[in-house]
């Protein structure tokens, strides 16, 4: 693929309505790794208790290769990331993209470890480890917030992981959120941990181009970490991104990126160029209703499928009638809209296909868009579809063009 393709992956579910049940389940948040020894059982001190602080630089154990730059060494920082290229002190989280400094922020804020009496739940300290050859974990154990306030306490790690069988820098980067009960230390506006400039979580290139910010970040609602997924309902407070080669996450249909599911629908927010074409690809359904804010669709490419032998209808958002038909197209080929539009259906997957909910190219979606910038948009998967038809009179003006198409998929709608 050329550098303009970006692939995105949709969590994949047998259905929806386990996906719902998934969401509104009370399912405990992820676990922190632990068992590396030390007093915590994270490992060693990364540095002494302090207030914006930073490790000496630390050895990886293998090399990574972060967007195009070899880095065989990196810095914790207290405040909640770590970097490769020097220590960094800023307590007030800024805004990704962030020039010259490439980092990776489980949780950017004004951490501060320093304490006049114990923490409430033990802790209040950074560790790092090595458990493996191919690992490394940052663990910010029951941290407080700035100045020296530990009543409210957020307990996170970051795992990095070579990528198995591989010497090009390939790796994981693994956010796991136990508990956060605070965003903001006072320096950065916050009262007793809350408002002012709230935590920002993601990575960060360096160079003004590849970056990717977590929902909720630089609000209050990124404490919803803890109970949010890009991985699984079933892991709350789970969040894993692979860089493949060097790769831009969403580069390659084996690294997707994927969404954050909220009432059954995907939501994405992605940073997109000109003529760059972005593949999304979704949970398994008969169809899928695709909305954007803020920009519209110009293309859909959809893919082929060994099943597929009618090809998919497309609608336009809310109107599955005759009159709202925007036409149908064959898997492989791209449909252009007429004028751009801000949302469109697209139905006749056929479940023939047997598609695996685990299969994350099974059905690759291709999307390009009217503007550049930041993208948010969602996908909201049908389960189940009928088209209404007109009345008879009606239907024999447009039976030579619709009838195969309608009658296969007389279904209904979930």
């Amino acid at each position: 693929m050329g550098s303009n393709t970006v692939f995105l992956s949709g969590m994949k579910k047998i259905s929806l309505a386990v996906m719902l049940a998934g969401l509104s389940a009370n399912v405990q948040a992820i676990e922190l790794l632990s068992g590396f020894g030390g007093d915590a059982g994270f490992g060693e001190l990364a540095m002494l208790q302090n207030d914006d602080g930073s490790s000496n630089a630390l050895n990886l154990p293998f090399n990574i290769n972060f967007f195009g730059q070899a880095f065989s060494s990196f810095f914790v920082n207290n405040n909640g990331n770590i970097s490769f290229l020097s220590p960094l002190s800023t307590f007030t989280p800024r805004a990704f993209p962030v020039a010259s400094q490439p980092i990776i922020a489980p949780y950017w804020a004004d951490v501060d470890t320093r304490t006049s009496s114990p923490a409430p739940l033990g802790g209040n300290n950074v560790y790092v480890a090595s458990p493996s050859a191919d690992t490394v974990v940052v663990t910010w154990n029951n941290v407080g917030y700035f100045p020296a306030q530990n009543d409210k306490q957020n307990n996170f790690q970051l795992v990095l992981q070579k990528a198995p069988g591989t010497t090009d820098g390939s790796f994981s980067a693994e956010f796991r959120y136990d508990r956060l009960q605070w965003t903001t230390g006072s320096a950065s506006g916050g009262i007793n941990g809350l408002g002012g400039v709230p935590a920002q979580a993601g990575y960060d290139a360096g160079d003004n181009i590849n970056y990717e910010t977590l929902p909720g970040s630089l609000s209050n609602e990124v404490l919803n970490l803890v109970n949010l997924s890009n991985v699984s309902t079933a892991t709350p407070g789970l969040w894993r991104f692979l860089f493949n080669n060097g790769a831009l996450p969403g580069q390659t249909a084996e690294n997707a990126f994927l969404p954050v599911v909220v009432d059954g629908a995907y939501q994405f927010e992605f940073n997109v160029q000109l003529n760059q074409r972005v593949f999304i690809d979704p949970l398994v359904a008969v169809g899928y209703d695709y909305e954007v804010t803020g920009n519209q669709f110009t293309s859909v490419l959809l893919p082929l499928l060994t099943a597929d032998t009618d090809g998919y209808a497309i609608y336009a958002l809310g109107n599955v009638t005759p009159g709202g038909l925007l036409g149908t197209v064959m898997g492989g080929t791209v449909f252009d809209f007429a004028a751009p539009l801000s949302g469109f259906t697209v139905v006749g997957i056929d479940t023939a296909a047997m598609l695996s909910p685990g299969n994350t190219t099974a059905f690759v979606t291709g999307l390009t868009f009217l503007n550049a910038g930041v993208v948010t948009m969602s996908q909201t998967p049908i389960t189940s579809f009928v088209a209404q038809v007109p009345e008879p009179s009606s239907y024999a003006m447009l039976l030579c063009g619709l009838a195969g198409l309608i009658a296969a998929r007389r279904q209904m709608r979930a």
